[in-house]
């Protein structure tokens, strides 16, 4: 791990995050048929995104570095994923939130860890349903449901 670097990027990752937070003030507070503006998603994730960074900036001040190893980069996770955050946005409004989700979550889990699928099925089906139930019926939010040419029973 290079903490000079960790340190930077969690520098970089803050400012964008606090550029989020600033950002969403501007955005309607209130959207049709939701109660829940379109300015909360984007205020809650970078502040998220700053706490994360101002603790990575903090653990690279705690801690020595004690060797410096050259770790080998691993490109074919990264474009793994980076290719199913593409497809998954996409494919969103027209697989619905919950399906799309699904699907970008057990990719993303078997491309980090093979094998357990089915926890990795339960884990993936339950947060997709579980964040879709939370916004849309809790908070009165919208998401992109279940598309229209799936006839759920």
């Amino acid at each position: 791990m290079n903490h000079s670097f960790d340190r930077y990027a969690g520098i970089v990752f803050c400012a964008i995050g606090i550029a989020f937070v600033i950002g969403s003030t501007s955005i309607s507070t209130s959207a049709y048929g939701s109660n829940v503006g379109a300015n909360i998603f984007p205020m809650f994730l970078g502040a998220f995104l700053s706490l994360m960074s101002i603790r990575l900036i903090y653990e690279t001040f705690r801690r020595q570095q004690k060797q410096q190893n050259r770790e080998k980069l691993d490109y074919k996770r990264f474009g793994i994923i980076f290719t199913a955050a593409v497809l998954y946005a996409l494919f969103l409004e027209d697989i619905g939130f919950v399906i799309s989700t699904f699907l970008f979550l057990m990719i993303g889990f078997q491309t980090m860890q093979r094998g357990r699928i089915w926890i990795s099925a339960v884990i993936s089906a339950c947060f997709s349903y579980g964040v879709y139930y939370l916004y849309v019926n809790v908070l009165d939010g919208t998401l992109p449901g279940f598309p229209s040419w799936l006839v759920l029973f």
